[in-house]
């Protein structure tokens, strides 16, 4: 997996590219997490990520509280068919903002 951090206008995105599961999830859950203390708008860019287990989904359900917690937003974009699916089969597409 790889994550590149971008900011623009009072907004901080990340690309995460390649594969989200058990190994790498902690990864982005260490760059995810404490960016809510600065940033009241994230935004994850998927349009490179072509696998999502459990674990990714867990920390997306993480990221998600956080930002409600500290008064702040995250949104998907760039989410595939086959990701989305997933977000369809758990119910996830309707707790987490994906545009």
């Amino acid at each position: 997996m790889n994550i590149t951090k971008a900011h623009t206008g009072g907004k901080t995105t990340f690309s995460v590219s390649g594969r989200l599961d058990a190994t790498t999830a902690p990864q982005l859950q260490e760059l995810l997490l404490p960016e809510f203390d600065a940033a009241k708008k994230l935004e994850l860019n998927f349009t490179g990520l072509t696998y999502i287990s459990s674990a990714g989904l867990r920390v997306l359900l993480m990221g998600e509280k956080t930002a409600k917690a500290k008064g702040g937003s995250m949104t998907l974009a760039g989410v595939s068919a086959e990701i989305f699916e997933i977000f369809e089969i758990t119910r996830l597409s309707e707790i987490l903002t994906i545009v």
